[in-house]
């Protein structure tokens, strides 16, 4: 038997994974803190259910890391404070995020996760870690395609240019 053949929660973290998993701890905390933040600006209902779905999502996300960074006694990152609810009448028209710009902003966090993500299972020795981001991404690409399809339904989708080159009449 290898020396990390055993069962994975007895082997020792390497430091690849110990940093990946602090900081996407600390990044999901900072995250939950700005999903709290533009639930405040949203007025579209249904983005609203998205937001909040990535604000549970995060905690648990969180919850799961924190564990196995304790478990492995490594220190944990600050966690900002939750942010106060508002109204939206509140905060003034010219200060308010737009649902089509919070949309946006939740699709690139969705797509850096999932990056980040892969590259945590790709370093990960451990099969425990592995699995847990694999989880992570499995759920975050669930959850990227709700808001694709709520951009698409809304309208808020840009595209780039479409490419519609047809060879047969290039001729």
């Amino acid at each position: 038997m290898g020396i990390l053949s055993g069962n994975p929660t007895d082997e020792p973290m390497h430091y690849g994974e110990v940093f990946g998993t602090w900081t996407a701890v600390m990044t999901m905390k900072g995250k939950i803190a700005g999903y709290q933040t533009v639930r405040n600006h949203a007025g579209d209902q249904d983005l609203l259910k998205l937001i909040d779905e990535a604000i549970q999502q995060g905690q648990q996300e969180v919850t799961e890391m924190e564990k196995l960074l304790k478990d492995n006694g490594v220190g944990m990152p600050p966690t900002p404070p939750d942010r106060p609810k508002a109204d939206l009448e509140d905060i003034p028209t010219g200060a308010r995020y737009m649902d089509s710009e919070i949309a946006a902003a939740l699709s690139v966090d969705i797509a850096a996760g999932l990056v980040a993500y892969s590259g945590m299972i790709g370093q990960s020795i451990r099969e425990d870690i592995a699995m847990m981001f694999g989880q992570f991404h499995t759920q975050k690409a669930t959850f990227g395609a709700k808001v694709l399809r709520l951009n698409k339904e809304k309208g808020w989708l840009v595209p780039p240019p479409l490419h519609q080159y047809n060879a047969e009449n290039s001729n």
